[in-house]
């Protein structure tokens, strides 16, 4: 295993601003855990409940059996296609081909499987169309997979089809079946108030055969909360093992965890609430998803000076400058600019060079990616120093300066802090969403011993486990491994050697999909609105 290439004074005194430790990352989780109590009780456009009740995501009797159409509707692309869920049955482990034939990476412990999808990408110009236009070519997709379902499985003609939804896009939402579109954005033209399920219904009529059978939006959920359902489902949970949240840090980063209705602002509490029909309804716990990168979480990040010069270069330039601190610090949209940014600094106040030496793509936004610094190692300079040539000739600036190993190890170093950097806050962000739902006992300070919760040993010891998803936290340098060696790191500060929990992160891929099919399944059995 090579070892990184030494770090020169002057490059570390330059890297200071964006330096943490654990220590830092220690006082930040309390930090954190103080403002989303707040944002919990205050924020409207944070801490948003659902009306999915704690006791649908963790199934008690048994979990859900059945197949079950569902939908995700992203950013970029449209999959469709049945889940099976097979309760605490085993399905083949060869379950990952997808309709073109690739091999999905989806780690299940194999109790669902994805069946008869497929997968289409947005062309820019239906996220110009009017919603109808929209609509109707998601419909005619959805027919697509209806009818190879009614050939397959011999689905009755004139049955209707329940439906879950995963829709990665603003919705208010006040009962499980029923939400209504906000401003989309990420492209997309709809800025209207409409209501997702009678779009998608209609929008299937349109192209559905009259032999085909009719369907009904039974549950919708955003991408956050669908990984934390899907998480959940195929979590195998014991009085030891509870999963506890799940979030997405890629493009963008959010997060879902359950949470009491009373610590959360009543405005926000959704009119109905499904819970299962035996259930008692006294403070129930809601799925909540956070927009924990939204702006009322940066007042930590302000108090211990965590913000950078690059940082607030990088968010003055944005489309919307202060909305998301958090997500410009820690996802993969980001990370790659704040690099760049970073990098022309030091190459020009340090190396003495001038915008005429650097190739053009690098003084343009966004002209350094995240993926590029995904795959920007091993710390081997001579490899560094090739990759950098490549990605950036310096035949394409105006006045040619031949890059070194020197500036090559100058680009590891920058992203290798970054990505510790976001490690560190992700991290932090973690410890204190599980001790605002009440999952982590947190002291009233950092600095107070005096009534930390400790175990005899590991006896009885609670393994709170963490559903990931997201390309930035998999591929960006090691960003999950640093990610939970100061989720570790944390907790050891806090509790010393007998902590009463553990932290683990497990990945749970292709939540979006998968989790419409678990909580349509979920809304089919014994259940109320209250």
């Amino acid at each position: 295993m090579l070892t990184s290439p030494p770090i020169t004074p002057e490059l570390e005194h330059f890297l200071k601003p964006i330096h943490i430790d654990v220590t830092k990352a220690h006082v930040l989780a309390h930090e954190l855990h103080q403002t989303f109590r707040l944002l919990a009780a205050e924020s409207l456009n944070q801490f948003l409940p659902t009306p999915i009740s704690e006791s649908i995501l963790h199934p008690t009797g048994g979990r859900e059996k059945g197949r079950y159409l569902a939908i995700d509707i992203g950013g970029t692309n449209l999959r469709v296609g049945f889940i099976e869920l097979l309760g605490s049955e085993s399905a083949p482990t060869s379950n990952g081909a997808t309709s073109n034939g690739s091999h999905s990476d989806h780690r299940t412990p194999s109790n669902l499987r994805r069946v008869l999808e497929k997968s289409w990408p947005i062309q820019e110009t239906l996220k110009n169309e009017n919603p109808d236009s929209l609509f109707a070519w998601i419909g005619s997709c959805i027919a697509q997979v209806v009818r190879e379902g009614v050939e397959i499985f011999n689905l009755e003609r004139n049955s209707e089809l329940p439906m879950g939804v995963t829709f990665s896009f603003p919705i208010a939402q006040n009962t499980l079946s029923n939400a209504t579109i906000m401003a989309m954005g990420k492209g997309f033209a709809i800025t209207s108030k409409l209501d997702l399920g009678t779009l998608l219904v209609n929008g299937y009529e349109k192209s559905k055969a009259s032999d085909l059978p009719r369907i009904k939006v039974t549950a919708i959920l955003n991408d956050a909360v669908a990984t934390l359902v899907s998480f959940i489902y195929q979590f195998r949970e014991d009085r030891n093992h509870k999963a506890a949240m799940g979030f997405i840090c890629g493009t963008g980063t959010n997060a879902t965890i359950p949470l009491k209705q009373s610590t959360l602002h009543p405005a926000k509490l959704p009119e109905k609430i499904t819970v299962r029909a035996e259930d008692r309804v006294e403070d129930i716990k809601v799925a909540v998803n956070t927009e924990w990168s939204i702006n009322g979480s940066v007042g930590p990040l302000r108090k211990l000076d965590l913000i950078s010069r690059w940082d607030v270069q990088l968010d003055a330039e944005g489309e919307v400058p202060g909305f998301q601190p958090l997500e410009y610090m820690t996802s993969g949209r980001y990370l790659g600019e704040l690099a760049r940014l970073m990098f022309l600094d030091y190459m020009m106040s340090h190396c003495g060079l001038s915008e005429d030496n650097l190739p053009a793509q690098l003084l343009h936004r966004f002209g350094l990616t995240t993926t590029f610094l995904s795959h920007y190692q091993p710390p081997h300079p001579p490899t560094l120093l090739r990759k950098l040539q490549v990605e950036f000739p310096p035949t394409t600036s105006q006045l040619p300066v031949e890059w070194t190993e020197d500036s090559a190890v100058t680009l590891y170093h920058i992203a290798k802090k970054i990505e510790v950097r976001a490690a560190a806050l992700v991290a932090a962000a973690i410890v204190g969403l599980l001790a605002c739902a009440d999952d982590i006992p947190l002291s009233t300070s950092p600095d107070d011993k005096t009534c930390r919760q400790v175990t005899n040993g590991n006896t009885d010891k609670m393994n709170l486990v963490v559903g990931y998803t997201g390309g930035c936290i998999v591929h960006f340098q090691n960003y999950l491994s640093d990610c939970q060696s100061f989720l570790d790191s944390i907790i050891e500060v806090e509790f010393g050697d007998h902590a009463p929990v553990q932290l683990t992160l497990s990945p749970c891929h292709d939540g979006g999909i998968t989790g419409a099919g678990v909580l349509c399944g979920a809304s089919q059995t014994k259940s109320k609105d209250v």
